[in-house]
């Protein structure tokens, strides 16, 4: 018997939810595996990803298609698939901090009555909500995460705001009941997943890591908000803490956003950059760029990270899902190295490990 849909509800549709609905249109047409970690999770193919209800505050997306808001400016990112309408309009959620000094010129403030998201949640069917509001969106992101226990809707926080990762809000979704996965998600080929395998390969290699930076740049709208400092508490902390956790002893450690650069549109650059010691204490030096348009990389770990949180669900994990978050985020509730969280979620899916 085929196995139900997936019911997807999204707040911030922005460039990283037009990759992630262009990418499951893209892999419903047809077998190519290309860019997948894996075609079926525990039965799950992306194709089974249904968008049920959106949320924006847009005045260029509030009260369009989903399948036509992904398109609308600021939105830059590559197109792969050609979606067309999904019977889905976007409705207005609430702005509260999701705005920031930079945004404000670039994203204007829709006029449409503001909804109330715990009734277009139940009244949607939705069965996760994905949270992909503007970096630096703390209390927006607390109201969603709010609205998705009062709805009884599983919680994905793709974001730099602590949620699962936090103790007092796994908590709560633990005691309603529901899968939470987070925070921040991952990206698959990302800054932070190459400076955490290469930070791990030097520790397990016996190099004494005495000093690290990544710095990245690019030309989104994400970059442009990530200007204002303020904003930056929870991606910095977010970032840091996944590579740190990768040695031992402390690394003097710096990570972050360093420019935006509007020509470079939806593609990122990144620097690494290690300084160590190996035998003998002889110097060694690693510089490395990379560069990924930056939605396609979070929508390839977003399926998922969605898949794992539908296997949660249907199995009625209640609370932080361990391996999921593990596996896909950057502030997990628990920091893994890559292989070991790979090794746990893929026990997860199978069944092999609670959570």
């Amino acid at each position: 018997m085929a196995l139900a849909k997936i019911r997807v509800a999204i707040a911030g549709v922005g460039n990283c939810a037009s990759a992630l609905i262009q990418g499951v249109s893209y892999y419903s047409s047809g077998d190519d595996d290309t860019g997948l970690a894996m075609r079926k999770a525990a039965g799950y193919d992306p194709s089974d990803i249904a968008f049920v209800t959106a949320f924006d505050v847009s005045t260029k997306k509030v009260g369009r298609d989903l399948g036509e808001a992904i398109l609308q400016h600021p939105n830059n990112t590559t197109k792969i698939a050609s979606v067309g309408r999904l019977g889905v309009t976007v409705k207005k959620g609430p702005v509260l901090d999701g705005i920031g000094k930079y945004l404000k010129n670039v994203v204007k403030e829709s006029k449409e009555r503001e909804v109330q998201v715990v009734d277009e949640l139940r009244a949607s069917g939705a069965e996760i909500l994905v949270n992909y509001l503007p970096v630096g969106s703390t209390r927006a992101t607390q109201h969603y995460a709010e609205a998705s226990l009062k709805a009884g809707v599983a919680f994905v926080n793709a974001m730099p705001v602590f949620v699962a990762s936090d103790r007092n809000w796994a908590g709560r979704f633990r005691e309603a009941g529901l899968s939470i996965a987070g925070d921040d998600v991952m990206s698959q080929v990302g800054a932070t997943i190459l400076h955490k395998t290469i930070i791990k390969m030097c520790v397990d290699r016996g190099v004494k890591v005495d000093e690290t930076y990544q710095l990245n740049i690019g030309g989104d709208t994400d970059f442009l908000n990530m200007l204002e400092e303020t904003r930056l508490k929870d991606k910095r902390e977010s970032k840091t803490s996944a590579v740190r956790a990768m040695s031992p002893y402390d690394v003097p450690t710096r990570i972050g956003p360093s420019d935006y650069v509007p020509f470079l549109k939806n593609d990122k650059v990144c620097y690494i950059w290690v300084k160590g010691r190996y035998f003998g204490g002889t110097p060694v030096r690693i510089d490395l760029k990379l560069h990924v348009v930056d939605a396609y990389d979070s929508a390839g770990v977003m399926v998922d990270a969605i898949r794992g949180t539908k296997v949660g669900s249907d199995r009625r994990v209640a609370g932080e899902l361990v391996s999921v978050s593990a596996y896909c985020f950057k502030h997990p509730p628990v920091q893994m190295p890559y292989q070991e969280a790979k090794v746990a979620f893929e026990e997860f899916l199978s069944g092999k490990r609670e959570r």
